[in-house]
């Protein structure tokens, strides 16, 4: 509240003075890089041999800037900053001579993406105002990523699903493969986190009318605090299921905030996901899955906070209409995390300080 106190009766003020008033985006714009501080986790240039960079601070901030305007493609953010004055120097550059080209642009967010540089910042950001907050539900939910890029092809993929050799009678059984799961419980999460597929796939689900809809891209995985802000994310292929991504997404946000409950629909209903977030010292409240009949419904106490799941269900809302998520126009698996984090950054931050005030 107190930041926000001197945004409105000190910042805003004299920026409009300085500059000519300011738009509401502007004013976004200006709380997001005046909260996430972008320019300290980006490295410098002193030293180097060679030709010196364009400063990446104030690239980095455009980024964000597309992020906050909702721009699908580098060109428009460009197109903005050579019209928009006030945009151009919240940025970091006076004239419009000083503002690089679009190729420059490109070698900058490859960097980025590389570095992993918006995740960085997003941790950071959750550890400074989410660290001392007792939390009481993480929602955890996916949801899908239309890409516009080729799909990756399966390599030794068999040509023909091959039946079951039927076992003769006495012979010994053949011991079964671990699922992904079961393997996760003995994991580190750098283990868990490699053996998740990141190629661009298919996928396909069910919607709320009961129908199948399918898309080419990625799975984005989400756990969500009250009050809608993003606490943790990982972006898989799109026909990865959800359930493969809830331990290795639960060891991150557990490192990171400390809450009560963890909400989950029936995808994650598994045994295996259970007993993970109960060892993390969590109660888990997973909706059961239709499993013929007899299924035994919610108790009323666990039904009341589940309720509660619908935050990531917004927040997925929002970052595909306000924050680039439905505009993904980069390829690959780094850039593509590295899109939808500059808007997960620009989103936790409007969030934040909707809760503060």
């Amino acid at each position: 509240m107190q930041y926000g106190r001197i945004l409105q009766q000190w910042l805003f003020p004299r920026l409009e003075e300085e500059r000519g008033p300011l738009t509401e985006k502007h004013e976004q714009l200006v709380r997001v890089l005046g909260w996430v501080e972008i320019e300290k986790e980006v490295g410098g240039s002193e030293g180097r041999v060679g030709r010196p960079r364009r400063d990446r601070g104030a690239m980095a901030r455009a980024f964000v800037a597309k992020a906050v305007y909702n721009l699908g493609v580098t060109r428009g953010l460009l197109d903005l900053l050579q019209s928009d004055s006030r945009l151009r120097r919240i940025c970091g550059w006076e004239r419009t001579s000083e503002v690089p080209d679009e190729t420059v642009f490109s070698r900058a967010f490859a960097e980025f993406a590389r570095t992993e540089l918006p995740q960085r910042v997003h941790q950071a950001l959750i550890r400074k105002t989410q660290q001392e907050r007792l939390i009481g539900h993480i929602s955890r939910d996916a949801t899908a990523i239309a890409a516009r890029e080729r799909v990756a092809k399966v390599e030794n993929a068999p040509a023909k699903k091959q039946l079951p050799v039927r076992r003769k009678r006495g012979a010994p059984k053949q011991p079964e493969e671990m699922t992904r799961i079961e393997r996760q419980k003995t994991m580190t999460l750098a283990e868990m986190l490699a053996d998740l597929p990141t190629a661009c796939a298919v996928g396909c689900k069910t919607n709320s009318h009961g129908r199948k809809e399918t898309w080419r891209g990625y799975k984005l995985h989400l756990d969500v605090a009250d009050g809608q802000i993003p606490i943790s994310c990982v972006l898989t292929s799109a026909n990865l299921h959800d359930s493969q991504v809830a331990i290795p997404l639960a060891t991150i946000t557990a490192a990171r905030v400390s809450h009560l409950y963890d909400l989950m629909d029936s995808a994650y209903d598994c045994q295996h996901i259970g007993e993970h977030s109960r060892s993390l010292g969590h109660v888990p409240i997973i909706d059961k899955l239709q499993r013929g009949v007899g299924c035994v419904p919610m108790e009323p106490h666990q039904a009341l906070r589940f309720d509660e799941r619908t935050t990531v269900e917004r927040v997925n809302a929002r970052l595909k209409d306000e924050f680039g998520g439905r505009n993904v126009r980069v390829r690959g698996h780094l850039k593509v995390m590295a899109h939808l984090m500059f808007g997960i950054l620009a989103l936790s931050v409007d969030q934040i300080l909707r809760l503060c005030t």
